[in-house]
């Protein structure tokens, strides 16, 4: 068996692979072409950062079982090729935690105190003190955005450093946060309270550009960021008006929107550090990540399993098998569902009828918890680590199975219990039309759970469609499908809506408004 190891991956991991047996060939700096033309000789391959999987190359391994990212994100590698071509993929999701953690920290105090800037001056030959006066971070207060593994330990700091720590996190409930001595917040009252801000989440297309003009006016006078999570998530143009202006008294940046980034309006501003993705560049981060990779390739080229795998080819076939028609559906319920649901999440039903409960519906379960908890969290979810982060998050997960499924063959009913409301949605496979959304609230339905979904809760009363679909059509939103459930005639109902574009907030604000109307939700699915 061989493994090729690109991009200097540390020799602890190679070792490792080594003393197992594993013929293993460590390269660097190879293009696309020459990788194409020598990945059929290996079974398996390491990367870091600077070498994409692009779908050529794994294409071309034909004997590749397994793709070892030594790091956290999977952003070049193509998981939908390896997942094709049955490539497991891993990563090593907490091996620079610390390193991360720690890069915050020091980008934060550096930051309050001036350090690259006197550093710079004092080089060059030019004694200043009057210029790099600090400030304290005792008994300020620092926002975290994002309460995962990292996020909780620079909290953890903070809290060593005699600072109040306040944080967000759609995940976490006000009795978890308060456990790790933290307040729980919505983003807006982080935005708003916090002294200092730093970031822990994914980018997202719901993070992208999330800090920009509009939410850094909400900030106090004197905020200082930072950002060592993922570029992009603070517009780096919108950052540097406000730097300009003093709104933002200072940041310190270790990511960037486009990465390498060599210059940038950014770089000649005196009240910003900054530096090249640092955040897991420890000798201690990239030996953890490099022998925890090589032990998930060991692992699996002995024909066991993947600890931190991120694609489906992790799960064990025969346990996928009986279930694999309903997988799709069980991740979209839990997309769904996320989405709807107002407050952290406390407790996760999901209830399996008919055909589908004499099956070990285990997978599924996971599959609803993968669709739950990706669209938030600070780390890629997969179907190896969405229980665990589950259970770290606090969440009670339940499962219960009922041999009978009124109306359906097969029922997956998910029920999400957080501490602002319960919802709850069902749905089913229907023979020759794919997954469907069977109901929602107890409200029966019949809509495809695909691209954007529209769903209102409303009166039952006449007029009430034609009048949504005026609405749409003169904000220009087209409407492809459309259902309605209703429990009795002139009562509580629900209208669900399958749209082209996406509808703005401003424009749900206005729909949520309309007489008969109390609630408008927009679901990505």
């Amino acid at each position: 068996m061989k493994v090729l190891a690109m991009d200097k991956t540390a020799e602890e991991g190679l070792k490792l692979l080594r003393d197992a047996g594993i013929e293993v060939d460590a390269k660097a700096g190879l293009s696309e072409d020459e990788l194409i033309k020598i990945i059929p000789e290996y079974d398996a391959m390491i990367v870091r950062s600077e070498t994409k999987a692009t779908p050529k190359i794994l294409e071309a391994g034909k004997k590749l079982k397994i793709v070892g990212r030594a790091g956290v994100g999977v952003d070049n590698i193509d998981l939908p090729t390896a997942t094709k071509n049955g490539i497991i993929v891993v990563n090593s999701p907490e091996g620079n935690t610390v390193a991360a953690a720690e890069h915050t920290w020091a980008m934060l105090l550096s930051m309050t105190r001036n350090i690259p800037q006197a550093h710079g001056k004092l080089k060059a030959g030019v004694w200043d003190k009057k210029s790099y006066k600090g400030v304290e971070v005792l008994n300020k207060t620092l926002g975290v955005v994002g309460l995962g593994k990292i996020g909780r330990r620079v909290a953890s700091y903070a809290l060593g450093m005699g600072m109040r720590v306040i944080a967000s996190d759609p995940f976490v409930t006000a009795e978890y946060a308060k456990n790790l001595g933290v307040e729980l917040k919505s983003v807006e009252e982080v935005i708003r309270e916090a002294d200092f801000i730093t970031f822990h989440i994914p980018k997202t297309k719901e993070t992208a550009g999330m800090i920009n003009a509009e939410m850094i006016a909400k900030m106090k006078k004197g905020v200082r960021l930072v950002n060592v999570a993922r570029g992009g998530i603070i517009n780096e143009k919108d950052l540097y008006d406000a730097l300009k202006s003093g709104h933002v008294k200072s940041a310190a940046l270790d990511v960037f929107e486009k990465e390498p980034c060599a210059s940038s309006p950014l770089f000649e501003l005196d009240n910003i550090v900054i530096t090249p993705h640092l955040g897991a560049s420890t000798v201690e981060a990239q030996v953890n990540v490099a022998v925890d990779v090589a032990e998930q390739i060991i692992e699996v080229l002995k024909g066991g399993s993947a600890r931190s795998a991120v694609n489906i080819p992790s799960m064990k076939p025969e346990l996928i098998a009986p279930v694999k028609p309903f997988m799709g559906v069980a991740e979209k319920l839990g997309t769904l569902a996320s989405q709807l649901v107002d407050g952290a999440v406390a407790k996760v039903t999901v209830e399996y009828c008919g055909a589908v409960a004499e099956e070990n519906v285990s997978p599924l379960t996971t599959a609803v918890l993968k669709g739950l908890l990706a669209p938030v969290m600070d780390v890629a979810v997969n179907f190896v680590n969405a229980p665990l982060i589950a259970k770290e998050r606090g969440v009670d997960i339940v499962e219960s199975r009922q041999k009978v499924a009124k109306d359906y063959k097969s029922l997956i009913s998910v029920k999400i219990k957080a501490d602002k409301e319960e919802r709850e949605v069902g749905g089913t496979v229907f023979e020759g039309m794919g997954d469907r959304l069977v109901s929602i609230d107890g409200f029966k339905v019949d809509a495809e759970p695909v691209g954007y979904m529209l769903i209102l809760s409303n009166i039952d009363k006449p007029g009430m469609i034609g009048k949504v679909g005026t609405f749409l059509g003169k904000n220009n939103i087209n409407i492809a499908a459309m259902d309605v459930g209703r429990a009795k005639v002139g009562e509580k109902a629900v209208m669900v809506l399958n749209v082209d574009t996406a509808v703005s907030d401003q424009v749900l604000k206005e729909l949520a408004k309309t007489e008969g109307i109390s609630a408008a939700t927009l679901v990505k699915l």
